[in-house]
Formats: structure tokens, C-alpha cells, sequence
């Protein structure tokens, strides 16, 4: 939305068209989180989050299966996918180590085997040449501003760089290094620079540290979350507004919670959002000049069949903490996968995925239709025994 608006109207289009599409969601989500903290032990609504985090299973199988079909185009690329999964579930490899190793392997693999690296690569026939609103501004030689600058790119750092940055700075000399305050910024700044695949490929990254390391959700909220987000008109990676909500309420310290919520949920927004702007306004017109270099298609092909893998993680890991009450970690041969205590299955959950992966793949019902009928399910089941 940011790039096409920054074709057509510089950047002035990029900026509304960015923030038109993040703040909607961002309010909505804003809103969800705070009904969440105030009625979440409400048993109708503990039902309805038993049944979309179901649902939500099934949401993500569908997304992994739609962006390997377009990935996956050769064997190379499966292997990478297989690899970047093995990698992250057994051996705990950090999400933006797997993107790099991806991008630096279809970058090497493009000189020595192009044929195989390609990103033409595969057995889909090229479309129709489509003249669009771009292509026509193109061909009047209206889009100036996409001639890569060197004094544009260093005015568009100057000014975006400390938009970005400098609160994080201000908030860690304002309340130290070990605040919840500084942990956000700091942390949800790296997520912004290696997002490659959205909320997908980093959700479980970013749950493994938001639970484990830092302790600001419990185990499975951040399952609701993603439900949660689901339901936004925003961009899903607004989920991680909802993981600096809960951030900000758990360290209020003198603050209301609520408003220390809210502050979390605006400065993990920020710090996840304005690096967005910057790249674009600053990479943009490099990238149009490297639109036909072979070598970066291939770095960036590699990298998303890398993110197939991390889905597929993402898809187990969602799978063993919706469907299994118990779920551990076995360490092997200096490997640490989660493994699910068998007889904690709850009948259940497992039924309400199986039917909302059945209404989604076999019958092409669409996610909001699914989410809804799981949600009134789950209030219905779960006034059975598990």
C-alpha cells in the first residue's frame, strides 16, 4: 500500500496511503485488546476464544499452503522450505538468521546454477502484458522521483531515521535499560528491519521471546492475538500491537493499566510501522532501478521459500498449544523441539480444527465466516468435559 501510493503520489501518497491502511486496523486492535484484559475469564467469551484459536489453525495451514504454491517452484526451493523448518523447530535457529542464510544462499546459487535459482524458475506460463495507472505514468515519464538520489536518500534518512529511532533512544536514557518501556522499542525495532513474510513467519519468534524471555504474555495468549488480529481490516502484523498492550499493562508500575496498555500498544506500533515508511521512501527508487537483476530476484526467492518453512513452524507450534493442554520440550543430541504429552488431546479443539480445515481447504469458505461459526462452537463445547 505505502510503495504504490509513493509510485502514483510521492511521498505524500505513500504517507496516506500507509497510515489509511495501518490505522483502522491499529484502533480496531486497540479496542479488541482492551475488551480482552477487562472480559477475558468471562466464560461466553473464554468459549469464543476456545473456538477461533481453533479456527485460527486452520487459517494458518490455508496461508502456508497458498504461499508454498507460489514458492516452491522447484526442488531447490523445497529443500530450502524443509531446511529453514528444520532449522527453527529443532535446532531454535533465530527467524532473521534463517532470512539471511536464505538470502545468501539463492544470492550464491543464482552464479553458480541460474537455471535452478531463477525466479522464473517452475512451470507457470507467463500472464498477459496489463497496462496499469503505474505503467501509464511510466510511459509519460511522470515518476522522476523514482530515479534513485543520493541527496534524496540522505534527506529521507535525516528525517525518518530519528521519527524512528529517537524515541526508543529518549525512552531508554528517560527509564533505563531494563524497562518494559526500552525492551519494546528495542526489541519490535529488530522485528521491523527482518518482518519478511509478516505475521506468519515471525509469530512464533516472536512469542517464544515475548513468553519466555521477557514474560510479558502467558502461554497461548498470543494464540488469542492472532485471533484477535484476524478479525482487524489491518494488516495482520498489528498482532504485535496486542503482544505491547499486554507488555504495557503488566508494567504499568505506578501507571493505570490501562494506559500503560495503551502506551505499549502505540510504541510497539511506531517502532513497527515507521521503519516501514523509511524503507520504502529510501529503497524504493533502487529498488526500481534493481527491478530486473537476477541476482536479487533470486536472494529474494530463496528468502521466501525460507519463510514457507518458518510458516509450517508456525502452523506445528499453533497446532501442539491448540489442540494438546500440555505440551514440552525434549532435548536431544543438542536439539530442543516441543513435543506434545499425548493424552492431554483436548477432543474438542482437534474437532473444530478438522471442521474449520475442512470448511476452508475442501470448501473454499471464506476465514470470517469460519472464525465466527468456531467461535459460537467453542462456546457451545466448551460447557463439555474435555
Amino acid at each position: 500500500a505505502v510503495y504504490i501510493g509513493w509510485l502514483m503520489h510521492r511521498t505524500l501518497g505513500g504517507l496516506i496511503a500507509g497510515l489509511l491502511f495501518i490505522l483502522p486496523g491499529a484502533a480496531v486492535m486497540l479496542g479488541l485488546s482492551i475488551l480482552y484484559v477487562l472480559y477475558r475469564e468471562v466464560p461466553l467469551v473464554d468459549g469464543l476464544f476456545f473456538g477461533i484459536k481453533a479456527a485460527v489453525l486452520a487459517v494458518v495451514i490455508e496461508a502456508g499452503l497458498r504461499i508454498s504454491r507460489r514458492a516452491l517452484k522447484n526442488r531447490a526451493m523445497v529443500a530450502l522450505a524443509i531446511a529453514a523448518f528444520l532449522a527453527i523447530f529443532l535446532a531454535r535457529v533465530p527467524f532473521p538468521a534463517i532470512i539471511l542464510a536464505a538470502g545468501l544462499i539463492g544470492w550464491v546459487g543464482h552464479r553458480l546454477n541460474p537455471a535452478v535459482f531463477s525466479a522464473q524458475a517452475g512451470h507457470g506460463q507467463a500472464g498477459p502484458d496489463i497496462t496499469g495507472v503505474v505503467d501509464g505514468l511510466f510511459a509519460r515519464g511522470e515518476l522522476d522521483h523514482v530515479r534513485p538520489s543520493t541527496g534524496r536518500a540522505l534527506k529521507t534518512l535525516a528525517i525518518w531515521l530519528p521519527l524512528w529511532l529517537a524515541p526508543v533512544l529518549l525512552l531508554w536514557l528517560w527509564t533505563g535499560e531494563g524497562s518494559v518501556w526500552t525492551q519494546l522499542g528495542r526489541f519490535f525495532s529488530t522485528m521491523a528491519v527482518v518482518t519478511f513474510g509478516g505475521a506468519y513467519a515471525v509469530l512464533a519468534y516472536v512469542a517464544q521471546a515475548a513468553v519466555e524471555t521477557y514474560g510479558w504474555l502467558r502461554p497461548g495468549e498470543m494464540i488469542d492475538g492472532l485471533g484477535l488480529a484476524e478479525t482487524t481490516p489491518g494488516p495482520l502484523i498489528l498482532v504485535l500491537q496486542f503482544v505491547g498492550f499486554l507488555a504495557g499493562m503488566r508494567g504499568a508500575g505506578e501507571m493505570p493499566p490501562l494506559l500503560a496498555g495503551s502506551l505499549g500498544a502505540l510504541l510497539t506500533l511506531w517502532v513497527t510501522f515507521t521503519p516501514c515508511f523509511l524503507w520504502i521512501f529510501l529503497g524504493g527508487p533502487y529498488v526500481e532501478a534493481l527491478r530486473g537483476n537476477r541476482a536479487l530476484s533470486a536472494a529474494l526467492g530463496a528468502i521466501t521459500a525460507a519463510v514457507v518453512g518458518v510458516i509450517m513452524n508456525l502452523a506445528l507450534w499453533f497446532g501442539l498449544h491448540v489442540l494438546f493442554r500440555e505440551v514440552r520440550t525434549v532435548s536431544f543430541l543438542g536439539l530442543s523441539p516441543d513435543w506434545p504429552v499425548l493424552a492431554s488431546l483436548d477432543w474438542r479443539a482437534a474437532l473444530l480444527s478438522a471442521g474449520a480445515m475442512l470448511a476452508m481447504l475442501r470448501f473454499k469458505v471464506g476465514m470470517i465466516p469460519t472464525l465466527a461459526v468456531c467461535g459460537v462452537a467453542g462456546v457451545i463445547l466448551t460447557r463439555l468435559p474435555a
